[in-house]
């Protein structure tokens, strides 16, 4: 299971694995005070996408569909997260940003699960 989470609330138990999946430090929040697993830089969007978007919900849906071609070139950087949540894990990717619906965060959640979707209908054709 994969869920979002701002960084500015707190930790909990039921978070699982938390990700940071911010390319730059939370304005703040001291790094020895956030608990996190790990801090993945490389799977946050690009800067020059980061600054296209400046958070503007307009431009929501083509934010979404750069963002994922990033990706697509890149499965190194989400592979593993997409692999922690499908063996039963729960994983909880946070976030920085005030717009709790159009973030990174949520857009790389909906991404993984459309890959851990497509990837099981893929084995259960093969089996």
């Amino acid at each position: 299971m994969i869920q979002v989470k701002r960084v500015y609330e707190p930790a909990a138990a039921s978070d699982g694995q938390r990700l940071l999946v911010e390319r730059l430090w939370p304005r703040g929040i001291r790094k020895e005070s956030l608990q996190i697993d790990a801090w993945l830089k490389d799977v946050a969007p690009s800067a020059d996408l980061r600054k296209w978007f400046a958070h503007d919900p307009a431009k929501w849906p083509e934010f979404r569909r750069r963002y994922f071609r990033e990706l697509d070139a890149h499965p190194k950087t989400w592979r593993p997260i997409l692999g922690a949540a499908t063996e039963g894990n729960r994983v909880t990717l946070i976030y920085s940003s005030h717009d709790r619906e159009h973030n990174n965060a949520v857009a790389l959640r909906d991404y993984l699960k459309e890959k851990h979707a497509s990837r099981t209908a893929e084995l259960r054709k093969t089996a």
